[in-house]
């Protein structure tokens, strides 16, 4: 049964989605304050986290960026604020997907499901827990270049483990599988968030950003994630 925490300090909205996502087969643990969605995440091992933006003792986007650094399972963020620029905010620093307050139980759903497939679509039972060089082919000895492993979901960078977002690692992803290919940005929002979910251009602009900081030795002259203009991006493996 997939563990759902649910960071919600509103009894009204907590005890809907509780009550529902619970009948909709879901194991649910709700917890009022970020301090104690930071404590859940150890103790009851959620597979998704539902976090409000607005708690009585943290609040904004940061807490996005502060419960993706103690957890690499998929968040969605449920808020009152249908600003752009909080939606983009919260993606870059580490939510999956964004809802609206007030939304259809529905369509959460059916987002929770999208970026559950996503997160579970490399696990160490459907694939094997091995770095990959580009093409694929596992590699026994990382030493040089870049890879991916698979296990602990990371880019290899000449041997050095560098973490990622969710969204990130999935652009990585696919970049690997297809080597030299060219991505227009939206098949990259289709590949990362799922054709209904909420992100557009300038948020998979914010996440290419990210990647090169973390990976090119001079990102403005970028070696592994070439722009294409007019176009969208494409990954080499010099």
């Amino acid at each position: 049964m997939t563990r759902v925490l649910v960071v919600e300090d509103d009894p009204i909205i907590g005890e809907m989605l509780t009550l529902y996502l619970t009948e909709e087969n879901f194991d649910v643990q709700r917890v009022e304050t970020a301090r104690e969605g930071k404590l859940a995440l150890g103790i009851y091992n959620p597979d998704i986290l539902l976090l409000d933006l607005m708690l009585p003792d943290a609040n904004g986007t940061e807490l996005c960026a502060e419960f993706r650094q103690l957890t690499a399972v998929p968040i969605i963020v449920i808020s009152m604020k249908p600003s752009v620029t909080v939606r983009i905010q919260a993606i870059s620093n580490g939510a999956d997907d964004f809802l609206v307050k007030p939304f259809s139980m529905q369509e959460l759903k059916v987002r929770m499901e999208a970026v559950l497939r996503r997160a579970t679509s490399l696990s160490p039972a459907a694939k094997p827990a091995k770095a990959l060089h580009a093409h694929g082919e596992a590699m026994p000895d990382i030493d040089q270049g870049l890879s991916l492993d698979l296990e602990r979901r990371t880019i290899v960078l000449n041997g050095e483990h560098i973490e990622t977002t969710f969204s990130e690692y999935e652009i990585m992803k696919l970049f690997f599988h297809h080597p030299n290919r060219v991505f227009s940005r939206e098949e990259l929002i289709n590949a990362v968030r799922g054709i209904d979910s909420f992100i557009n251009d300038r948020a998979i602009d914010v996440h290419v950003t990210n990647l090169r900081r973390k990976l090119e030795k001079n990102p403005k002259e970028p070696q592994y994630i070439k722009t294409v203009w007019g176009v969208g991006y494409k990954f080499m493996n010099p």
